[in-house]
């Protein structure tokens, strides 16, 4: 810093010549300064940009564990049912939270007699979201 205020003071008294072009204070560009601007503009775009996506999936979690407990739900009435399930593919609609849900539902046999498979497929009844998927096992009686 002493040898940039010397050197100074040197050019004005014409000691020294200074060729021209040459800088004798230091400092950014304007061209610097705009490209660091465009970086930075680009940096900020991109976080915006990743909130949006973060916002948009919490949204859809949020409507998946709705449709997980309403494919629960549909679980336990089909476990709790007195006699045997009937075999093959049903369809109906469910409220839960408020909301309107479509589920369908698929009985199909094991390779031991006493058992079935029950799928159960949950989806919000305006479409939109992946649907919330279920499958267990239950004994025919």
């Amino acid at each position: 810093m002493a040898r940039l205020c010397r050197l100074r003071s040197m050019v004005r008294e014409g000691c020294v010549s200074v060729a021209k072009g040459t800088h004798l204070e230091r400092g950014f560009t304007l061209l610097e300064m705009m490209v660091a601007l465009a970086v930075f503009s680009l940096a900020a775009l991109a976080l915006i940009r990743l909130q949006a996506v973060s916002i948009g999936t919490t949204a859809n979690l949020g409507e998946r564990q709705i449709a997980h407990i309403v494919a629960h739900n549909l679980m336990v009435d089909a476990q709790t049912v007195p006699g045997p399930l009937a075999m093959g593919d049903s369809k109906g609609e469910a409220e839960n939270a408020g909301r309107q849900w479509r589920w369908e539902q698929k009985v199909a046999a094991t390779d031991a007699d006493d058992i079935v498979r029950v799928d159960i497929q949950v989806t919000a009844r305006g479409g939109g979201g992946s649907p919330a998927v279920l499958t267990f096992l239950r004994a025919q009686q």
